[in-house]
């Protein structure tokens, strides 16, 4: 995980606040306090003029800077006035500017420098602190939290108004946030949600036709997480910090969705609508492990480019993505799993009809579906930037496969389906037996429907000639055996670790 990811990830904490807690005193040097050691310990340097009257502490020209090395840049933000008002019943209510500005300065070596500023917006909110100063549980609502591009400096020249803009607004957003301070770490519990999520993306190359616009939005979002971090991270010491009992699981959801983009130059167009019925995201990341898995429904997809006379219309009742891996080096093996899924996929008749036009082929709903999962020995630490470099250099193998587990291998599509499951071990100490690979040993069993159709289908169409479809039918006979019902194939291949490979009972190698 980069610094960079880190340290933003700090700064958007630093926002984040909270659920109502336990009733304490809690005072506003408390809160302020907790911000400085807070942001301090994730790299960034906190200043500003302090001034206490009455029950108000304000904090004039607040500013957050930090340094980020792997990406050679800098950032910096800068909030006129934050106040924290104790209310006389233990909490601490914090008010900030409507509006401030956030700086990102890059200076990579060899280039000109680049300078990006930012309008951060913050309409009618309110931000609640409460709890004691080891547990401090934060309550917030805000009408619109808004990001838009305001100015961006390159080559000594400001890019000129209109060429890019961006902007992106949450609105009705509500939340709540917990932050345990231990001696060591500090644990984090949140939970958001947000009426409407909104993007707009443009650019307009002055000096050409080039231009292009990104526009789209997410309805009822929430998203609920935790973890722990270490009260003070040390970025150039990635194992300490991957080891110091740093974890984080986060989720976000959304009930609906739709998207736009258009893009022009060189005389061609091109343009893209986007819709969905929902989501899910989930990131988890420990010591050992990093967990991604998306998933989508109801999605439609409508594409128009210059070289077709029509539009590419693309429908799919379900999509997902799922990673599961270990990250770091270790001597015995470590799980991990996969998985994908295009689900009840269609596309229009007029992208049928560039192939089939006769109709020849059933248009029925297709799916794709894998899950897998296995054990791995981990020779490095993936995440490790210098062992990234490392491998990219020597191509190095980054880990040794100890066994699969195929839980679901199923496609689905004209007419025809085939699916499987399986169950190998892999033998890292014999490359010769396979051509460099480790040689494998377990069973896979599979089931066929509808391939001599499908064949003959094809053989009409004109795409594969008779020889071609005898030596694919002959394969099938080899490998598989009749179903219980007609035109079904079922076949259970096994590999034993005398690199025999056998099928249906009969030795084929």
């Amino acid at each position: 995980m980069s610094v960079f990811f880190r340290r933003s990830a700090g700064a958007a904490i630093a926002y984040a606040v909270a659920t109502q807690g336990a009733w304490a005193d809690l005072t506003a040097n408390d809160v302020w306090s907790d911000w400085k050691a807070y942001m301090g310990g994730m790299g960034y340097s906190i200043s500003g003029g302090e001034s206490t009257s009455g029950n108000v502490t304000t904090v004039s020209d607040m500013t957050m800077a930090m340094a980020i090395p792997d990406a050679e840049a800098s950032f910096e933000l800068i909030m006129p006035e934050v106040t924290f008002t104790e209310n006389g019943d233990g909490t601490v209510a914090i008010g900030m500017p409507e509006q401030f500005p956030v700086s990102v300065n890059i200076a990579a070596e060899g280039e000109d420098p680049v300078k990006v500023v930012l309008d951060y917006t913050l309409t009618n909110m309110v931000m609640v602190v409460s709890g004691t100063p080891t547990d401090m549980t934060y309550t917030y609502s805000v009408e619109k939290n808004a990001v838009s591009l305001a100015s961006i400096e390159a080559e000594g020249e400001t890019v000129p108004e209109g060429a890019v803009d961006v902007s992106f607004v949450l609105d009705a957003l509500a939340g709540t946030s917990q932050m345990k301070i231990g001696d060591t770490m500090r644990d984090i519990a949140q939970s958001m949600t947000a009426g409407n999520v909104t993007y707009d993306i443009a650019f307009d190359d002055p000096e050409s036709d080039d231009a292009g616009n990104f526009s789209g939005s997410v309805a009822d979002v929430s998203y609920t997480g935790s973890g722990s971090i270490p009260n003070e991270i040390n970025a150039a010491d990635y194992s300490a910090f991957l080891n110091s009992g740093f974890k984080f699981d986060g989720a976000f959801s959304y009930k609906s969705g739709n998207g736009a983009m258009q893009g022009s130059g060189d005389g061609d167009q091109f343009a893209m609508s986007s819709k969905s019925t929902g989501g899910d995201f989930r990131f988890a990341m420990d010591s050992n492990h990093l967990l991604y898995d998306l998933s989508q429904s109801g999605a439609e997809i409508s594409v128009t480019v210059s070289e077709l006379p029509f539009p590419i219309d693309l429908k799919m009742a379900k999509s997902g993505f799922k990673l599961d891996m270990p990250i770091q080096a270790g001597d015995a093996p470590q799980p991990f799993a996969f998985g994908m899924n295009l689900t009840d996929f269609t596309m229009s008749d007029m992208i049928w009809g560039m192939f089939d036009p006769a109709g020849a082929l059933p248009r029925d709903p297709a799916t794709v579906a894998l899950d897998t999962s296995g054990t791995a020995k981990v020779l490095v630490d993936f995440l490790d930037p210098a062992v990234a470099e490392t491998l990219e250099k020597t191509g190095a193998a980054p880990g040794e496969l100890n066994t699969l587990k195929i839980n679901e291998l199923l496609v689905s599509l004209v007419g025809a389906k085939l699916a499987g499951t399986g169950d190998f071990e892999f033998d890292n100490s014999n490359l010769e037996a396979f051509d460099g690979m480790p040689a494998p040993s377990g069973v896979a069993n599979l089931e066929i429907s509808g391939a001599n159709a499908l064949i003959d289908k094809l053989i009409a169409m004109g795409f594969v000639s008779d020889q071609d479809a005898m030596g694919a039918r002959m394969m099938m006979g080899l490998l598989a055996v009749p179903g219980d019902a007609p035109d079904t194939l079922k076949s259970t291949i096994e590999i034993n670790k005398q690199g025999h490979i056998v099928a249906n009972g009969q030795r084929i190698k």
